[in-house]
This record gives C-alpha cells, sequence and structure tokens, in this order.
C-alpha cells in the first residue's frame, strides 16, 4: 500500500471535517502507561494514563530471576533509560547483561528507568522510577481508582517472548504464559483483561489453555494478514498491527473475520483521526492527552 496516497487526501478532508463527524467510542489504550509524558512503564505513567482518560493501559512484562512478573518492555535494563544500582549510565554496548531474568526482584527494583529521561521524548517528564511488579502496578492503579471514584480500566499485558530469547531472557512460552496467567487470575477478572503477544506459541498456548482469555495478536511486518492468521490457527479477538500497514480496506475485512483491529503505535493527532475515519476499533498511542477527545 501506498501510505502517503492514501494519507494526504484524507488529511485535508479531515481538517475541514466538524470533529463530531469523527467522533465515536474507541478504546484508547495508553502506550506503557503514557510514554510520551512520563517514564515508560512505570506508575506514574499509568496514573497519568489512568487521570487523563484511557480505557486500557498498555503494558509489557518479563520475568525476573526469582519469577516474577516484572513491567518492562525490554527483558534488560535499556542503556537508554536505565541508571545502575550506583546511579552509572548503563552503556547500550553493555545493556544486555543487566539481564532482568538473571536477577532477583531486589536488585531489580535498585535501577532507576526515570531520571535520566528519553531523549525521543522531549515532553517526558523525568522522575526517578523503578520497574514495577505486576502486582504492584494493578493494586496501586485499582486503588487509585477507586479512591478517586474513576472508572475502571482494562490492562493490555504484553508478553515480550521470542525463540531466541527462551531461557535465556525468559522462560519458555507455556511458563511464562502461565506466570503471566496466574498473576492476572489473582487481580483481576478477566474481561478486563487482553494478553498481547507477537509469539504465535504464547497466544497458542493461552488459546488451548483458557477460552476466556482476550488475545491480541501483534504484528509488526508486511505479510498478508491471512497467511500470518493461517500460522496462528485460529481467529484472535483482536487483530493489532503497526499502524502504518492498514487502510480502510484491510480493517473492514479484519472486522468482517470477528476480529477488533487496534493498531499501534498513534501518536500524531491527523493519523488518529484518520484511523478512526476507517472505522479501528481501538488506538494505542504513547500520548493519550492527544486521543481521550477522540472517544
Amino acid at each position: 500500500m501506498n501510505y502517503r496516497k492514501v494519507l494526504l487526501p484524507t488529511i485535508f478532508l479531515m481538517l475541514v471535517l466538524p470533529y463530531t463527524a469523527l467522533s465515536q467510542k474507541v478504546d484508547i489504550q495508553g502506550h506503557r502507561g503514557a510514554r510520551g509524558l512520563l517514564p515508560e512503564n512505570t506508575i506514574n505513567a499509568f496514573i497519568k494514563a489512568v487521570d487523563l482518560g484511557v480505557t486500557t493501559l498498555e503494558l509489557d512484562v518479563v520475568i525476573s530471576k526469582d519469577k516474577q512478573v516484572v513491567i518492562s518492555h525490554e527483558p534488560y535494563m535499556s542503556g537508554a533509560i536505565c541508571t545502575d544500582q550506583s546511579g552509572q549510565v548503563i552503556e547500550s554496548t553493555n545493556e544486555k547483561s543487566h539481564n532482568i531474568y538473571e536477577m532477583n526482584y531486589e536488585t531489580i527494583r535498585k535501577y532507576d528507568c526515570g531520571i535520566s529521561g528519553n531523549p525521543r521524548f522531549p515532553e517526558q517528564e523525568k522522575v526517578t522510577a523503578h520497574k514495577p511488579l505486576l502486582s504492584e502496578m494493578i493494586e496501586v492503579v485499582e486503588k487509585h481508582i477507586k479512591e478517586n471514584n474513576l472508572a475502571p480500566v482494562n490492562y493490555n499485558i504484553e508478553i515480550k517472548s521470542n525463540p531466541k530469547g527462551d531461557n535465556i531472557y525468559h522462560p519458555a512460552p507455556a511458563k511464562f504464559s502461565d506466570l503471566v496467567y496466574t498473576e492476572v487470575q489473582q487481580s483481576l477478572p478477566w474481561e478486563r483483561v487482553i494478553i498481547q503477544s507477537f509469539d504465535h506459541r504464547v497466544l497458542q498456548y493461552l488459546h488451548e489453555k483458557d477460552a476466556k482469555v482476550t488475545l491480541a495478536f501483534l504484528v509488526g511486518n508486511k505479510l498478508n494478514y491471512k497467511s500470518q492468521l493461517k500460522k496462528l490457527g485460529f481467529t484472535p479477538a483482536i487483530y493489532s498491527p503497526y499502524y502504518k500497514l492498514l487502510d480502510a480496506e484491510t480493517v473492514s475485512k479484519l472486522q468482517k473475520k470477528g476480529m477488533k483491529v487496534i493498531p499501534w503505535t498513534v501518536n500524531d493527532l491527523v493519523e488518529m483521526k484518520l484511523m478512526i475515519e476507517w472505522g479501528v476499533d481501538g488506538i494505542i498511542t504513547d500520548y493519550p492527552n492527544r486521543a481521550v477527545g477522540l472517544k
């Protein structure tokens, strides 16, 4: 698809359309909480997203040496955003040696992954922040919602798994999935939870394990969705591609197959409106402050 040819004419139309013509109920998901505004996958970012009015918190999980479910995008301490236990910058060439799967959570918590900021997101506030446990984050968010009489939110939890990382950066898919499943089972009703992954093996395992788990198939390549779904072996509840892989026709076809379409990661307001014009069911964004008004 020539994305530019599709996008430019639509941008012109959308700039002159009244806002009400675009408004509809869509699932606004705060990517890693609110990464554009506060350090990713931290308690502060999740609370900020809730206060802004997101309907879903999107996050990533990895596993520690002592089998704790930790919220983190990488299975190691990223040199781009983290400092080590003594406050020293982690060199990007050495970041994978700070392997979360080889650390107990007590050690993981001593790293700071907020005070350095993130140069990719100039609006992001620099604050001291640790990588929280999934259970910790859910407890804090649920308490905040209750105390402030806010609407409940859903949780979209990505299991960060791939074959090359098995038993090096994370457990094999079944063990990884079971650890996350157990944590969720103890904390939340399943109707408020999505499990997403790029890893077919995770989705296939959970599909067989428990039919009530809502699964989202993450897609980042240009392969035909028919071949992707054939490889997966079943129709997931949600098809979640990189947003530039979509067009209006594809959105419609996927929905006719019984899937919701929730693209990632849409940060530009014009492109958000374009996705809504195409009829997507939700948007994953680093900037929920830009997107919440589109619901």
